[in-house]
């Protein structure tokens, strides 16, 4: 006979005595203390680097977070999960051998004395740059080619009688992002290029030709920089590098 309860029959079946109900066991939502390790000493080293460094740790860390709750239905979904799983270790891979590279970078860089760090907004990556694509700075009779080469050097687009220039799309682009970059930074921040950007705005340039011609500039200050060192070593850089 059914046990009632407040009147009404109960829905489950009688259950022997002593009966004890056998509960789904459940996974662990802490992970292993390893694992906290490994996180955080990857976090360590990042906060080391930098913010940029930090963040790419720490979307490294919330992916495979992430991976680890995919409970797969098929084949196909499982196929899935360990793709993502080996792009996951191949970008921590790398995202790891970042800093010694950089390492490796700053200290050539400081080898071969180069003064173009010492522009507001071009550090090691960007003095590296400039210096392995140019080479002998010799091989540019003027400064005006050396801001064609750079895609610096504005076009001509008037018509009638609007005088106007445009932004040229030809030249080397890696020269003409680490100009660029450069030219963001002084437009942004307290320095001489800003003066000049906001001299340029003042005399009626929008902010886009401003920055192209603050780019100008920047390209003759690199450009006499690259001299000036070339100089100083004597001038022993008798190479053509080819354009990357």
């Amino acid at each position: 006979m059914a046990s009632r309860t407040r009147g009404w029959p109960c829905r489950a079946p009688c259950r022997p005595a002593g009966h004890r109900r056998r509960s789904l066991p459940r996974r662990n939502p802490h992970p292993a203390p390893h694992r906290h390790r490994r996180s955080r000493c990857r976090r360590e080293a990042a906060a080391r680097r930098g913010p940029a460094q930090l963040a790419a740790v720490d979307a490294a860390d919330k992916t495979a977070t992430l991976l680890r709750r995919v409970r797969p239905v098929s084949v196909v979904d499982a196929q899935r999960r360990d793709m993502v799983r080996e792009m996951l270790a191949d970008w921590r891979w790398l995202n790891g051998r970042i800093p010694p590279a950089e390492d490796r970078l700053i200290a050539v860089v400081a080898a071969h004395g180069t003064t173009l760090t010492s522009i507001y907004g071009i550090a090691d990556i960007g003095a590296a740059t400039i210096i392995s694509i140019v080479g002998d700075v010799s091989r540019f009779p003027t400064a005006g080619h050396f801001a064609a080469f750079c895609g610096t050097a504005p076009l001509e687009a008037s018509s009638g009688d609007v005088v106007r220039h445009r932004l040229s799309r030809r030249g080397d682009r890696q020269m003409n992002k680490v100009l660029h970059v450069a030219a963001t930074c002084q437009a942004r921040n307290a320095s001489p290029g800003r003066v000049y950007y906001l001299r340029k705005i003042a005399e009626g340039n929008g902010k886009l030709e401003a920055l192209r011609k603050l780019k100008r500039q920047l390209a003759t200050v690199v450009y006499r920089r690259l001299l000036a060192d070339q100089a100083v070593r004597g001038g022993q850089v008798k190479t053509r590098p080819k354009s990357a």
